[in-house]
Formats: C-alpha cells, structure tokens, sequence
C-alpha cells in the first residue's frame, strides 16, 4: 500500500476522487430485464386497480384484456393517458403492449396501465428512467378512497340534521 501524506483539505480531495468511498460500489450499468420472448414486464397500480404489463418492439398496438385499446377504453382522455409514457420517452409507436388489469374503475385502470408501461419501458431500456421519473410516470399515486366513518352516511357526510 502506498504512503501518501495529505497536508491540506484540498489533497485529501484530491486522494479521494479516484477512489469509490468506503461501503459504496462502483456504478455499474443497468442491464435491461427481457424474457426469452424479447419483452418487458412491470406491474402498474392505481387506485383499486392493478395492471400486468408485458411490452415488446412492434407497430404501437395496444391490448388490454384480450380487446384493443379503442375497445376497453372508449374515452379518448383515457386513451391519451396510456400513451404519455410513450410519447414523452419519444417511442410513439414502437412498442407493443398486452395487459391484463382488474379492479377499479375505468379511470383507475387506465392510470394502472400508465404506471405498468412505465415501469415496463424503463425495465425495457434502462436510459428512460430519468426522463420517465422527471414526468412522475414511475411514482404511484398513494390516493385512494377514504374508508367510512361509523355515524356517518359517508367517509365525511353527516346524517341530514333535524332541529325538530
């Protein structure tokens, strides 16, 4: 081992640079996660919903459930919603994607899908994690429904008042 003495902060930097700190590794890559059928899976949540994502290259068809998306989601701003991750990681119609979702709501369904082709494109490539995490498609949104108060006719709403 080599002996070198630092006499100033400013050398002790400079020993310290080239080296990894104690307890940390080296940053190594991030290899993509692909099953021998050259996809991509991820699990997407929202609300009462949950979405099982498998994303491979193709020509941008979209299959949910067995149905296409025009079919499952008839809304267009619920069709617009699953397609943000692609078109913000600038791969509109790229990727193929087969889910499977149950529970909730349209609407909770559609955010699930969203969240599960995020997660499912970053396991993809790797590199569309930062520009996927900055648009808060990777985050899953932590709101639900309030439970139900007992005394209460909902979780908040109190029985009509009668004065008489």
């Amino acid at each position: 081992m080599s002996e070198q003495t630092a006499t100033s902060l400013a050398d002790l930097k400079d020993l310290v640079q080239g080296t990894p700190a104690a307890g940390e590794a080296a940053a190594a890559p991030v290899l993509p996660k692909r099953d021998a059928f050259g996809r991509s899976y991820a699990t997407g949540r929202r609300k009462d919903a949950v979405a099982r994502v498998w994303v491979k290259p193709g020509k941008g068809q979209i299959e949910i459930n067995g149905r296409p998306q025009a079919k499952y989601f008839a809304r267009p701003v619920l069709r617009m919603l699953i397609t943000q991750p692609f078109l913000v990681a600038d791969r509109y119609q790229q990727f193929d994607v087969f889910c499977t979702v149950a529970g909730g709501g349209l609407s909770g369904q559609a955010g699930a899908v969203r969240h599960g082709i995020s997660r499912a494109l970053v396991n993809y490539e790797p590199e569309l994690r930062s520009i996927l995490k900055k648009a808060g498609f990777l985050t899953r949104d932590p709101r639900v429904v309030e439970r139900k108060k007992y005394g209460k006719a909902k979780a908040r709403r109190s029985f009509q008042f009668s004065k008489r």
